[in-house]
């Protein structure tokens, strides 16, 4: 990924949206899970794409807070991020996997968790790049 502003921009906010949408995700699965019998429906033999997803949430975020820490320097956006992805890697690699509302709380607080990691990096990114165009 290239380092240029523009670029960390751009994945922070896909990330946020990303993440923002896993956790919208993860709080209504349940209930429409809870509804496809009263339509006839059946889940069986569908692909659990969770754990690509915390694999490539995790791989985005570790880029980008990481690329938006060399600019800004300032912790607050991992400290979001450590204990989110603690919540969804436990959620998902862990005998919690089993789509219940403990896995679905989890995923959705560490969803919300990562989104908030994104923003908060985006604005102290923006704020160091204004800084230094003012200097």
């Amino acid at each position: 990924m290239s380092s240029t502003p523009s670029a960390l921009h751009r994945a922070d906010r896909f990330g946020f949206a990303a993440s923002f949408l896993c956790a919208i995700h993860c709080a209504l699965l349940p209930i429409l899970v809870a509804l496809l019998p009263a339509f006839g429906l059946n889940i069986g033999g569908w692909i659990d794409l969770d754990q690509a997803f915390v694999i490539f949430a995790t791989l985005l975020a570790a880029t980008t807070l990481t690329l938006g820490y060399r600019r800004h320097r300032v912790f607050r956006a991992w400290a979001l991020l450590l204990p989110a992805l603690a919540l969804v890697w436990l959620a998902t690699f862990s005998p919690l996997h089993h789509h219940d509302l403990t896995h679905a709380a989890l995923m959705t607080i560490g969803g919300l968790m990562l989104a908030a990691a994104h923003f908060v990096n985006l604005r102290l990114t923006h704020a160091a790049a204004a800084a230094a165009e003012s200097a």
